[in-house]
């Protein structure tokens, strides 16, 4: 028998997506800084982006444009002001899965302490929970049968009688299903190491839990803070009971 042995030069393996390139825009200590203080959906301008991660506007400038050009970061102008924000969902996603695998911050300080269990228990994740608070609430919905998760095909469906409790909530499904995304998905919690909901479900159960007054932003960051009526809410209607 005949074996036949065929070499190839890795870097002539043939490839659909540069991943070196997108790896290569966050790599670099301020435009992860950048990146990360946009995951909150809220576009900043660059004076602000420039302030968070230490370093002149001439420099801040030049790696604004690398994330804008590299399809990271979309500006938005309003006169004389430059705002910049993540490009989609999509980039969020990818920044949260890379936090899974990355090794903790070293906390140097009690007040940077404090900001961390704070993100532990209850940020956003873009549009959506994430922390304690999402992942057991997603949780509470599947225990509840309101969700089912499909294994084959990793997502989240919504059963029958969770179709007639999300109605009752406040939240259109049908509007839902028509959004140029994905509809339910499990997203991995880089602090819980479980999985949280996100998708058009996860961002409008999150927009609805602001809307009635549940939770509440702490700051221009991302950490989320449940309000006195949004403790008994949570309590009442998915079971979560937090101290």
């Amino acid at each position: 028998m005949e074996y036949f042995v065929y070499n190839r030069n890795m870097n002539d393996t043939p490839k659909d997506v540069n991943i070196a390139a997108v790896a290569a825009l966050i790599s670099n200590p301020s435009r992860a800084v950048m990146l990360d203080a946009l995951l909150n959906k809220q576009a900043l301008p660059a004076g602000e982006l420039t302030y968070r991660a230490g370093i002149s506007p001439q420099t801040a400038s030049a790696h604004l444009a690398k994330l804008v050009d590299g399809g990271l970061l979309i500006l938005q102008t309003q006169g004389r002001h430059r705002y910049y924000a993540l490009s989609g969902p999509e980039v969020a996603h990818a920044l949260e899965a890379l936090a899974v695998i990355a090794p903790p911050a070293r906390v140097r300080s009690l007040r940077a302490s404090v900001i961390a269990e704070r993100l532990h228990f209850a940020r956003t994740c873009y549009d959506h929970l994430a922390g304690k608070l999402g992942v057991s609430l997603t949780q509470a919905l599947l225990d509840a049968e309101i969700l089912h998760l499909e294994e084959q095909n990793p997502c989240y469906q919504v059963t029958e009688p969770g179709v007639a409790f999300l109605s009752d909530f406040g939240i259109s499904l049908e509007k839902l299903r028509h959004q140029r995304r994905a509809f339910a998905r499990p997203c991995l919690d880089w602090s819980e190491r479980r999985n949280h909901l996100a998708g058009a479900l996860g961002a409008a159960l999150c927009e609805r839990l602001f809307q009635l007054g549940w939770l509440e932003k702490r700051s221009s960051e991302r950490m989320v803070q449940v309000t006195r009526h949004g403790l008994e809410g949570l309590r009442k209607t998915f079971g979560l009971q937090f101290p």
